[in-house]
């Protein structure tokens, strides 16, 4: 299983009620047969023209009210994420996952080389931040943070939290001593899951990590919005909905007001920049009348 949905499914199925759990199973292991079975849906989970987000998107919206929450998020994250040819052994992995968990109640975390481990706990992060408030990341890169830099500079604390041969149990229940009542639910689960799912002589260095990432996954949340015009509610609405299609996940709007923009639209999300505005098609234009593009695109229309 790919690291990444090895570390999501952990977050979501290891927090299952034993009810649920069955059911999840269940479903996830008929959706494996569907996919087999359906070749139009296996051709687009499979299609490499799409991206991987409009790969979930289009499944979420085929199992919308089919399935439980739990099996829609882990599949739709499976779709999302895997590459599209191994879209069907993803989903089949989830089946068989779920079915060892609901047997023996683990999950078996693999041993893995130093950047898949971070990978995979950055797959469980990413679980638990689907259902955090965009204005807790903040928090979140502190306090994770913080507890990197006390790991780093504590010797004892440091060999008891790294030795790979002391028990599990001893090193989670020295985590939570020190942590449960100092940070939020969501710090704490992340970082006994370093201890669990990352290599035991990398527990700064994946902490730092996901530091990083929380504040990447941050700034993808956030799109910043300038505008030569006030968004009525219509506007805002299909703004938000056009960049959820291109980005997978919400999305809040920070709006600015810029007269010199003269009309449209320049927006700002993650590492993106799309600029919609007039200013920005006149610079295009400029810039292509420069080139001498303008020119040629003329005359070749004229053939």
């Amino acid at each position: 299983m790919l690291p990444k949905l090895e570390g999501y499914a952990a977050a979501l199925l290891g927090n299952l009620d034993e009810v649920t759990l069955t059911t999840v199973v269940a479903q996830l292991a008929s959706l494996e047969r569907l996919v087999l079975a359906q070749p139009e849906l296996h051709g687009m989970l499979s299609d490499t023209s799409l991206t991987g987000v409009v790969r979930g998107q289009v499944l979420r919206e085929v199992l919308a009210d089919k399935v439980d929450a739990t099996t829609l998020r882990v599949v739709v994250y499976a779709a999302t994420v895997a590459p599209a040819q191994e879209v069907a052994s993803a989903i089949a992995e989830l089946a068989q996952t779920a079915l060892v968990l609901e047997e023996t109640g683990a999950i078996s975390q693999r041993s893995l080389g130093l950047l898949a481990a971070r990978r995979r706990v950055a797959g469980y992060a990413d679980a638990l931040l689907e259902d955090t408030a965009t204005d807790e990341f903040a928090r979140i890169e502190e306090e994770l943070f913080r507890w990197a830099r006390t790991v780093e500079e504590n010797v004892e604390l440091r060999r008891v939290l790294l030795d790979r041969d002391a028990p599990l149990g001893s090193r989670l229940g020295l985590l939570d001593e020190l942590l449960a009542a100092k940070v939020s639910p969501v710090s704490l689960r992340v970082a006994r899951y370093v201890i669990e799912g990352g290599r035991p002589r990398d527990v700064v260095g994946t902490l730092d990590f996901i530091v990083d990432y929380v504040a990447l996954a941050r700034n993808w949340r956030v799109a910043r919005v300038f505008t030569a015009r006030s968004l009525d509610d219509a506007a805002r609405a299909d703004l938000v909905r056009s960049l959820v299609a291109l980005t997978g996940t919400d999305v809040e709007l920070q709006v600015a007001e810029e007269a010199d923009l003269l009309g449209g639209v320049l927006v700002e999300v993650g590492d993106v920049r799309l600029d919609a505005s007039t200013r920005g098609r006149l610079s295009a234009l400029h810039d292509a009348v420069a080139a001498g593009h303008f020119y040629e695109s003329a005359l070749n229309r004229n053939d």
